[in-house]
């Protein structure tokens, strides 16, 4: 990161941010576009600084495996110093930080959400590995939860309505459940678990060597549970629609459809899910953006009468 020479322009920043969303996630960016021209360059900014600071904790480029010279708690610290630079007003021409930075002028975001999403990515950078279930949620939700929240005040959800901001955190800890259920070898490829150690216990099976062929069929039981629980908060993040406008709430119940596509295809693939990394092909991106058009119509039968499972774990609030 460098304070020296020319620095990039807003529209360039924002052209950088959509470049990375294309390269990094094909499912958010087709979501992405049904926003207005406004909340879409929002959502690309912000879609920037996580892709930045995630691709810092695990020295990747765009989630795929890359080098990095630095260790892990100074790659942390370039992740903490680069935010609370350009969240001070200064562009340091990391286009993925000064993206941070462009959408905190134009849309002042609470600090303690941006906060909980960087603890996230201290707990990739510590190796940290869920105990319990609610450890796992927890997780969940500094990596992708408060990142919906986020997502929900760039879609215009006011900071004040934290119901709303309860289904938005839902629907993140349903993504990245289904990431954890997707991943769960190649995440042991690089060293790392995210099924809670209590299940692993409860199955009779040591921590890693849950993905061993002669554990396949516990895996499996193991797995389901994930997308189940993703199930859940899908359904619990979709009846937040109901707050949003049109094409933000056609955008979210797009990307709900695509991004729980692939724990459905996860869970229905048995022991064979993980025999290529299951994705959701470009024919059927248009055809949850189909349903989801119809989904958002209706969304206020559809969703506006849905109380919150109390079952459901429950983030933390500021302070």
């Amino acid at each position: 990161m460098s304070e020296h020479g020319a620095l990039p322009s807003r529209a360039a920043i924002v052209a950088t941010a959509h470049e990375t969303i294309s390269g990094g996630s094909l499912s958010f960016a087709a979501a992405s576009r049904l926003f207005d021209r406004t909340m879409r360059q929002r959502a690309w900014l912000l879609y920037a600084w996580c892709r930045r600071c995630d691709d810092l904790a695990d020295a990747q480029l765009l989630g795929h495996k890359g080098h990095s010279e630095e260790d892990a708690a100074a790659r942390l610290a370039l992740i903490r110093e680069g935010t609370e630079a350009v969240l001070s007003g200064k562009r340091i021409g990391d286009p993925g930080f000064d993206a941070l930075g462009v959408l905190n002028a134009e849309l002042p975001l609470p600090r303690h959400l941006i906060d909980d999403v960087i603890a996230g990515f201290a707990l990739d950078v510590e190796d940290w590995r869920p105990r319990t279930e609610a450890d796992l949620l927890r997780y969940c939700y500094h990596v992708a939860g408060a990142v919906g929240c986020l997502m929900a005040l760039v879609m215009g959800v006011d900071a004040k309505d934290e119901a709303t901001l309860d289904r938005a955190c839902d629907l993140g800890i349903s993504f990245q459940l289904s990431n954890i259920a997707r991943d769960v070898e190649a995440d042991d490829r690089v060293g790392r678990c995210y099924l809670p150690m209590e299940w692993l216990a409860e199955m009779d099976v040591s921590p890693g060597q849950h993905v061993k062929p002669h554990y396949r069929g516990r895996l499996v039981v193991l797995v389901r549970r994930l997308t189940d629980l993703a199930a859940a908060y899908e359904a619990s993040g979709r009846a937040g629609t109901p707050k949003l406008p049109f094409r933000a709430a056609w955008a979210v119940l797009a990307a709900a459809g695509i991004y729980g596509a692939i724990g459905r295809k996860v869970a229905a693939a048995g022991e064979h899910a993980w025999d290529h990394r299951i994705r959701t092909r470009n024919f059927e991106k248009i055809g949850w953006i189909v349903r989801a058009f119809g989904q958002a119509s209706a969304r206020a039968r559809l969703y506006g009468t849905v109380s919150r499972d109390a079952g459901l774990w429950d983030r933390p609030r500021e302070g």
